[in-house]
């Protein structure tokens, strides 16, 4: 069955609980709520919750895909809406007819048999009198009928979540993540074929997954029946996929998190999502990473940024003081006279940049007053305020007018 015959069957949007016009946002939340309840790590030995995880991965890999989900929409639109009718607006009941013998309108008001526009089978099941499969393929496929018919079916993508801490995320990390999903079958190889043996090239279709059939003055290319349209036979299926050449089970990934990456940041894994089919490409692995706040430090773009507390007398006679850094400490001037709240600039010390070098690290100081002084100290600070008042200095000059 071709995936766009799949489409017309399925309504990803429902599988997902979301609106037609939902926002790739609300699909991706609408993903991770649902994986998250039905992952089969918390529904072990649940068939039932297995089924859902893997439509709802499909239904996400489909919807969250601006061109999938372009194609789905106009797929489901082109048959709901009337173009190929019978009896009234769509199919009866909104699905995709199983019959095989129920004829249908089309809006040049010829009959035809819906089952013909798959290469289906006449009333009853028996032997295919098709004759649209070829238009149909090409209208979704867009390519030839060959490579349509034996390129396998590519995996569904996963998505994963991970939490780092604002260190490991600014320098780069190592994390194992667990991950439960079809993988391809450790006893196979993913071939589908009991070991020892291999899939052998179809008979019927000489591996092209088509057969060519003529009806009266045309000629029609139809997938092949013996093998599915895959171009090839499986005689002795593996026992432990049932030919499928893939099994759900749990793997550990060591995923490598590149320096600099920030809180909901998407990191794509080639090839490790879902497995495809009988040796099929797989597809690929999504991990969101989210990032524990800092008490020190916090980031602005490349540039780590630190609030640094300081005393009165370091800020009217000027200090040096040491900072810390991602890497260590550096030490950072305080000019004589520095107003508080004002930021200074330490070149090359902030968040490793992916191009090579690193931001800056940018100090702000931010005066801390003492809860409590000894009697020298507050004699020392009447002094001190006495010789500010002597030399006209006023905090408060211009203010408020």
């Amino acid at each position: 069955m071709a995936p766009q015959r799949e489409w017309l069957e399925r309504d990803f949007y429902q599988d997902l609980g979301v609106a037609s016009d939902a926002s790739t946002e609300d699909i991706q939340k609408a993903y991770r709520k649902l994986a998250n309840e039905l992952h089969p790590d918390k529904n072990p030995g649940n068939t039932e919750a297995e089924d859902r995880f893997k439509r709802v991965s499909e239904a996400k890999s489909v919807l969250s895909d601006p061109e999938k989900r372009k194609e789905y929409d106009e797929t489901r639109a082109m048959f709901a809406g009337g173009r190929f009718r019978g009896g009234g607006n769509g199919f009866p009941g909104g699905g995709f007819p199983g019959g095989g013998g129920t004829h249908y309108t089309s809006t040049t008001g010829a009959d035809f048999n819906i089952g013909d526009l798959f290469g289906g089978g006449g009333a009853g099941g028996g032997e295919s009198t098709g004759g649209f499969g070829d238009l149909f393929e090409g209208l979704f496929n867009r390519g030839t009928r060959s490579s349509t018919a034996t390129r396998p079916k590519r995996g569904n993508d996963l998505e994963t979540e991970t939490t780092l801490t604002f260190k490991d995320a600014a320098m780069g990390t190592t994390v194992p993540l667990r991950v439960t999903s079809p993988a391809p079958c450790t006893t196979c190889h993913g071939s589908g074929a009991k070991p020892g043996t291999s899939p052998r090239v179809c008979p019927n279709c000489n591996g092209s997954g088509f057969v060519s059939r003529n009806q009266g003055a045309f000629g029609f290319s139809e997938p092949c029946q013996d093998c599915q349209g895959t171009g090839s036979r499986i005689d002795d299926p593996c026992t432990d996929c049932d030919g499928s050449g893939v099994k759900v089970r749990a793997r550990t990934i060591n995923v490598r998190i590149p320096a600099g990456v920030e809180d909901g940041q998407r990191i794509r894994l080639a090839g490790q999502g879902e497995a495809g089919r009988r040796g099929a490409p797989s597809g690929d692995l999504y991990v969101v990473v989210h990032v524990t706040p800092d008490k020190v430090f916090s980031r602005s773009g490349n540039d780590l940024k630190v609030q640094l507390p300081v005393s009165i007398s370091e800020l009217v006679l000027g200090a040096t003081v040491s900072v810390p850094t991602l890497d260590g400490s550096v030490g950072v001037k305080i000019p004589a006279n520095t107003t508080d709240g004002r930021t200074l600039r330490v070149r090359g010390r902030g968040v490793p940049k992916r191009s090579g070098g690193a931001g800056d690290l940018l100090v702000t100081v931010k005066v801390a007053v003492p809860p409590k002084l000894d009697d020298a100290a507050v004699e020392a600070m009447r002094q001190y305020a006495a010789a500010e008042k002597a030399a006209g200095f006023d905090p408060r000059a211009g203010w408020g007018r």
